[in-house]
């Protein structure tokens, strides 16, 4: 009893430091994350570039790699652009849309019949529009603010994965040891390349398909709204929630009438089922294995700790803890508790 008692304090112990260290090293972390999705990502286009026998024999694998940042970067690079712009027009409309905020509950009031007023009126207390859309924008602001970090780390990482083979040589001495760790971390790295890999896609026609819905109805800020529908499609059913009903209420502050909130509505609400209930699962197959309830307290403790941006990669994060799990002999049966049903892939 004395033993198990004492791996209890151990667990919470490593559990309350852990925590600590990432709330601390916060700053250095989140660039560092941000750099290994980014990292993954161009081994994903590098591999794209090997269907081509002819590259695959001829090319050397730095050139490859050099090509294939070159071109996520320049994809980032535009990106960063349109959401600087698109953030700059946000934030002086956001006047408006708050002094608008009377005149949407007027008209939602008139025309279903009902008092949005003294319905909420327990949170409307303590709720402000424009301080919640200042957070997304500063979050999203912070992050692009650290893209410097952000390519420092991937150069790095390229250059530890060029000696990666031999420092493993070197830490295991017989052949048939090496070859068995090496083979779990291709193992490891290629479910995890692919799951980002897949993800990333499935998101990124979500954001496309989002923004054209709202070009066409005329939404300020469009590419705004789409890279944020983009970023909440990695977590799962709140996040395609906010990521409709955003775009939605500022339809309605924008336009002050209850047709391009309801397009707006109807249509993006449509994208997020087509894509998350048909796409996504004929594209990634069981790639998101993970417990209901794992996904909630995994959404609260990252939330917690690091904001929107931890509640964006807590799912992703958790999917690849269980792939890493699922791999190693010792760790499996953790994976079975954190999966969905307690079938994992091997």
């Amino acid at each position: 009893m004395k033993l198990n008692l004492n791996q209890i304090a151990s667990l919470l112990f490593i559990l309350l430091a852990t925590i600590a260290f990432l709330v601390v090293a916060k700053n250095i972390l989140i660039p560092f994350i941000l750099a290994l999705v980014i990292w993954f990502i161009i081994k994903e286009v590098r591999e794209v570039f090997d269907y081509v026998d002819w590259i695959k024999t001829n090319v050397p694998n730095w050139l490859k790699s050099t090509i294939s940042s070159i071109i996520v970067f320049v994809v980032l690079g535009i990106v960063v652009s349109l959401l600087t712009n698109n953030v700059n027009e946000l934030q002086k409309s956001l006047p408006v849309y708050e002094n608008n905020v009377s005149h949407a509950t007027e008209l939602i009031n008139s025309t279903f019949n009902i008092n949005l007023k003294n319905i909420f009126s327990d949170y409307l207390v303590d709720f402000d529009f424009s301080s919640i859309a200042k957070q997304i924008i500063n979050s999203i602001t912070s992050i692009l603010g650290s893209l410097f970090m952000v390519l420092i780390y991937v150069l790095f990482l390229f250059l530890e994965e060029s000696v990666s083979s031999d420092k493993l040589r070197y830490i295991y001495s017989t052949p048939e040891k090496y070859k068995q760790a090496k083979e779990l971390l291709q193992d490891i790295d290629k479910s995890i390349g692919r799951y980002i890999g897949l993800k990333t896609l499935v998101s990124i026609i979500t954001g496309v398909a989002s923004y054209i819905v709202f070009a066409v109805i005329g939404i300020d800020s469009p590419f705004f709204w789409a890279f944020l529908i983009y970023l909440l499609n990695f977590i799962p059913v709140i996040g395609s929630l906010i990521g409709v009903l955003f775009p939605t209420t500022i339809a309605l502050l924008q336009f002050g009438e209850l047709t391009p909130a309801i397009l707006v509505l109807v249509l993006a609400g449509s994208i997020q089922i087509i894509v998350g209930n048909v796409l996504e699962p004929k594209i990634m197959g069981n790639s998101l294995n993970v417990s209901s309830l794992v996904i909630i307290l995994s959404l609260a403790i990252w939330g917690s700790i690091w904001g929107i941006f931890g509640m964006v990669i807590s799912v992703p994060t958790t999917v690849i803890l269980i792939i890493i799990f699922s791999r190693i002999e010792s760790t499996k049966n953790i994976a079975i508790l954190l999966s969905e049903k307690g079938e994992i892939n091997n």
